[in-house]
């Protein structure tokens, strides 16, 4: 009846599946929902992340033409690539189903960074295909301009719904199954403000997991702050995305390591 994306080239580069870890003691210490956490993170590949998902199939898709030489960009990149990267998340939503089919439970909300569109788009492609009961999509947006000259919402959208045609797939989305909340974006991308400092600091004295200041430490501190503000409640069951980046702390070991508003060392 239609393509779904196991059946375009794919070239397997990474370590699949990627754990699904509960954060016991960080939702203790936020007094809030149950919360997973999806390591991929931990996809191999140099440093992991979740462009190894992607790459999978772009990687395949280039030796399909016969090339020899790849040459990776920022946001400019063709539409097509777009579509073959989305495939990733596509998969990526049909493995974390089967992993929370083995746990025997539910998750309610999927908190993720979204930048350039190809991870929301294929997670909300997969979604459509592969899960039992949707997960709500909630993408924290990392910074201003990725998507070009459109918002990143419609962006988001077109590049879904160009996908499903890609595909075959028998789905059309609106702008109202692209959440995307905005207000964490702080004083722009790449300058790390409390919200990020807090949000890494907390998750690596709780659980010695490790995340980036530029994408995932600000999806963390977005998500935190939900919590704090009981917009997810103790009745959801959240999972936070972790799409890698770890290699970055270096970078910004000094803007990371000052304190935070009010606080004393």
């Amino acid at each position: 009846m239609n393509k779904t994306s196991n059946q375009l080239p794919k070239k397997s580069l990474g370590f699949f599946p990627t754990p699904l870890t509960e954060l016991k003691r960080f939702s203790d210490h936020l007094k809030g929902p149950r919360i997973f956490i999806k390591r991929d993170d931990l996809t191999g590949l140099a440093f992991g992340g979740n462009k190894t998902r992607k790459l999978e199939f772009l990687i395949a898709d280039a030796l399909s033409l016969e090339c020899d030489t790849l040459i990776t960009a920022g946001a400019a990149q063709s539409n097509h690539c777009r579509q073959t990267a989305a495939a990733g998340f596509i998969e990526a939503i049909k493995e974390l189903q089967i992993q929370v089919d083995d746990l025997d439970t539910k998750i309610s909300h999927i908190v993720f960074p979204t930048s350039s569109g190809g991870t929301h788009s294929g997670m909300m492609i997969g979604n459509s295909i592969f899960a039992q009961n949707k997960f709500k999509l909630i993408g924290i947006g990392i910074d201003k301009g990725e998507a070009g000259d459109l918002p990143l919402d419609e962006h988001v959208l077109n590049l879904a719904n160009s996908t499903c045609e890609k595909l075959n797939l028998d789905v059309k989305y609106t702008l109202k199954d692209v959440m995307i909340r905005n207000e964490y974006l702080g004083d722009g991308y790449g300058i790390v403000g409390d919200l990020e400092r807090r949000a890494i600091r907390l998750l690596a004295e709780t659980e010695g997991i490790l995340v980036d200041p530029v994408y995932t430490g600000r999806a963390l501190g977005g998500m935190i702050n939900m919590i704090e503000k009981k917009e997810l409640s103790l009745d959801d069951i959240v999972l936070f995305w972790h799409t890698g980046g770890s290699p970055a702390l270096f970078l910004y070991s000094e803007e990371i390591t000052q304190k935070c508003t009010g606080e004393s060392l």
